[in-house]
């Protein structure tokens, strides 16, 4: 079965979102299992990680396929989860998942809760003011809609004097509220942080469409309603760029480890088997950049 083939359409009210069943997930633990530690590398790391044994990941898990809960409903998995995972056993390092809202990820990390983010979250200069990235994948903001895209929407212009659902804090909410409409009005927002309560708003017609990135617009499309419910609109994506695993600007050992424990997937292959695996090779980088660098 495809990968695609199911996806859970919701999830309840007192729990993490659904993901879709097992039987529908890549088969990645092999590859992941294949990865051994580097000795030297592992030196490297920060006094107070190779202590604690483990890599704190913190994640707004929600986001299909880049991360998501298999269908337990407690298992994180997905295509960083299985990268995150990859560099941990690069680093001799156990991987701990915590599910946080998006816009806490960044505070939670310099308040040391966490070790590092992994959360499809995008490199810009404004968040390098606040933390510094590994980057890891390159993506960019793509419109979803109603299947057969009743409002026919084609462009980033047909979105003014429309309500359009983001998650909330995401640079896809920062491109909506600063888009300039030439005429009419302006993109009403609405910014929420379940990515199933955003759906819910566009497939009841309550919005006309929501802004997200690349792979999990993708993803959303080919599996809701068994690829009924939404579509996305054929254009290229919007700002693109990268995506970093967001690391504390007083931690710059665990940077660079990490650094180079990526370059060392992406040039043995197992970063490459890991995106394929999850159907996104579109969005692999050749390179291991620190603030795109």
């Amino acid at each position: 079965m495809s990968l695609f083939a199911l996806m859970a359409c919701g999830a309840p009210a007192d729990g993490p979102p659904a993901g879709p069943a097992d039987e529908g997930l890549p088969s990645t633990s092999a590859i992941v299992g294949a990865v051994t530690k580097d000795d030297a590398l592992a030196a490297t790391l920060p006094t107070a990680v190779v202590q604690s044994g483990k890599l704190r990941v913190g994640s707004n898990i929600q986001n299909p396929p880049n991360n998501f809960y298999a269908a337990d409903g407690r298992t994180p998995v997905g295509s960083e989860v299985d990268l995150a995972k990859a560099l941990g056993a690069k680093l001799g390092l156990a991987v701990e998942h915590q599910d946080m809202a998006f816009g806490s990820l960044i505070t939670s990390l310099q308040a040391g809760r966490i070790d590092v983010t992994m959360a499809a979250m995008n490199d810009t200069p404004e968040r390098q003011q606040a933390i510094d990235f590994v980057d890891y994948f390159t993506s960019g903001i793509t419109i979803m809609v109603q299947k057969g895209n009743p409002a026919g929407i084609k462009s980033p212009d047909d979105l003014c004097g429309k309500s359009v659902a983001v998650n909330l804090g995401s640079s896809q909410e920062t491109y909506a509220k600063e888009f300039q409409c030439l005429s009419g009005d302006p993109i009403a927002v609405t910014a929420t942080d379940s990515d199933t309560q955003n759906q819910n708003q566009l497939r009841t017609g309550r919005v006309a469409a929501i802004l997200n990135d690349l792979p999990t617009a993708v993803y959303v499309a080919r599996t809701a309603g068994d690829g009924e419910f939404f579509e996305v609109v054929d254009l290229a994506p919007i700002n693109g760029g990268p995506y970093g695993i967001g690391v504390d600007k007083d931690t710059p050992e665990l940077t660079a480890a990490l650094q180079k424990a990526l370059q060392a997937l992406i040039d043995d292959g197992t970063y490459g088997e890991i995106l394929q695996a999850w159907d996104v090779e579109q969005g692999a980088v050749a390179k291991a950049t620190v603030n795109g660098r």
